[in-house]
């Protein structure tokens, strides 16, 4: 089984590098059977603008250029896809999100048509989010962000695509909390998407 865990942070030795390290560290413990691959959007330059060579992907008058086909290609080879992000303004950063605007194109994510309806076609893909907040629970729970991610990113973008998020979490306090609770915390996750990947998926396409 492969997972594709990417991360989009200028830093390299930032919070959500490490967590992404700690994840896959959490895979690599179940043995040689899993593998895992590590995409550092900002470290390769992926270009996040959604331009009109973009668009014309979309109302499917053209086809992906190379940089996305390589993208989908990782996501192709990929049993599970891990994103792992820094929360900026309550959203991933952009960085994340025009990944995903880019890369989760009609034709390939889904196809969709005015007279075939839409078709899902990434039914066979797990999802792990792992958002990681500066604020603390309560701030977060106050204005109903858990919800709002849930929303906009479990169901909004991955539910459209047919694919299954099975795991949705915000690490929090990672500003004032102790860094070490956060990092095994991540280890934690990578340990249950290996467990999630042994455990028969629904396709019920109902949020997660």
């Amino acid at each position: 089984m492969h997972t594709l865990i990417v991360v989009a942070h200028p830093e390299p030795e930032s919070l959500s590098h490490a967590v992404a390290a700690q994840i896959a560290r959490g895979i690599n413990l179940a043995g040689q059977k899993h593998t895992f691959e590590v995409a550092n959007l900002s470290q390769e330059g992926f270009d996040p603008r959604f331009t009109a060579a973009d668009l014309a992907v979309h109302r499917q008058k053209a086809l992906p250029s190379a940089d996305v086909r390589v993208e989908q290609a990782r996501i192709d080879r990929a049993d599970a896809l891990v994103l792992v992000f820094p929360v900026y303004w309550w959203a991933m950063p952009a960085l994340m999100k025009g990944w995903i605007d880019r890369v989760f194109s009609n034709g390939w994510a889904f196809d969709f048509s005015l007279q075939s309806g839409l078709i899902k076609k990434l039914s066979h893909l797990s999802v792990h989010l792992v958002g990681i907040g500066g604020a603390d629970t309560a701030t977060y729970a106050k204005h109903g962000y858990a919800t709002a991610m849930k929303t906009q990113i479990d169901h909004g973008i991955f539910n459209y695509c047919g694919a299954q998020v099975m795991t949705s979490k915000l690490l929090l306090d990672s500003e004032t909390a102790d860094s070490g609770q956060v990092l095994h915390a991540a280890e934690q996750i990578g340990r249950e998407i290996l467990a999630a990947m042994s455990t028969p998926v629904s396709l019920s396409g109902g949020m997660q």
